[in-house]
């Protein structure tokens, strides 16, 4: 008979198995393998843990354990992941948020409370999970939000997420399947009406990105991640569109690699941008760049 551990035995084996393999907090994975396990909170597991696990739990935490130690990504494990102040759910390969996009968002809403008596229109190019885009209706209802993604699986997701947070049927939200905004530049009666053009694009340099771990690189879509040999190859694009599609004085938000944002203001500067800014991420490393659209 197989023995029946309790919610502390099973924590306590998790935490060392995971170790063993090299997990970074092996403690917290293991908290939130078994969270997903048995349904409970982190605080709970503890608050319960003379607790059995039941047949069920005990499969789940089995095979969740076999998944992370074959390098997959604990977010698209348990299915969601936390976004400033929404859930949004995650499966492979669509991008998986990072917080360091959670201040590309405050960027945006700087920029976006300052118009005078204006319903903002943003565009939010390589949506992904709809995570910059659902988070800014979220937190600013007023603003009307088109977000785009070349990636079906993730025009998919972002839509579900949007359905699950009662947002899907708001008539301040698109989402499209476009390549960047390649669709919004053709129509004339797009073009100079954004206020915002916010992306997190692929930016990863192709060099770097061959040495990513195992649980990026065989997971995430590559597509979603390689930005090129210099990591703006996507980038260039965009601003490109960006100038087409933004109103006088609307703003371009970009997070980008931090070895790369020094080129990328200097190409921005040769459009027509001005107020052209640089600005770090919370580990003081340059993550952002921004800039204004120039009068025409």
């Amino acid at each position: 008979m197989e023995k029946q551990w309790t919610i502390l035995e099973a924590l306590e084996w998790t935490e060392q198995r995971l170790a063993r393999q090299g997990e970074e907090h092996p403690r917290l994975a293991a908290q939130m393998l078994a969270s997903y396990a048995t349904g409970l909170t982190r605080i709970e597991l503890y608050t319960e843990f003379d607790k059995p696990l039941n047949d069920r739990e005990r499969t789940l935490l089995r095979e969740s354990i076999q998944r992370r130690l074959q390098d997959e990504p604990l977010q698209y494990i348990i299915g969601h992941v936390g976004f400033r102040y929404i859930e949004l759910a995650v499966r492979s390969p669509v991008l998986i948020p990072r917080p360091e996009t959670e201040m590309l968002v405050d960027l945006v809403l700087e920029h976006a409370r300052q118009l005078p008596g204006v319903e903002p229109r943003i565009l939010d190019v390589g949506t992904g999970t709809g995570a910059i885009a659902l988070s800014l209706l979220h937190e600013l209802p007023a603003c009307a939000v088109i977000a785009t993604d070349i990636d079906e699986a993730a025009v998919e997701l972002a839509f579900s997420n949007a359905h699950e947070l009662g947002l899907d049927g708001s008539e301040c939200l698109r989402i499209i399947e476009d390549d960047l905004a390649g669709s919004l530049v053709s129509d004339t009666a797009m073009q100079y009406t954004f206020d915002v053009v916010v992306s997190n694009p692929p930016y990863v340099p192709t060099a770097e990105y061959e040495g990513l771990p195992p649980e990026i690189a065989r997971f995430e879509s590559r597509l979603a991640l390689d930005g090129g040999a210099d990591g703006l190859a996507v980038f260039r694009r965009l601003a490109a569109q960006a100038q087409e599609l933004l109103r006088p004085g609307g703003l371009m938000a970009v997070e980008l690699h931090e070895s790369t944002l020094d080129e990328a203001a200097t190409f921005v500067r040769s459009l027509p941008f001005e107020e052209i800014g640089v600005h770090t991420d919370l580990n003081d490393r340059p993550r952002y760049l921004t800039a204004l659209r120039a009068e025409q």
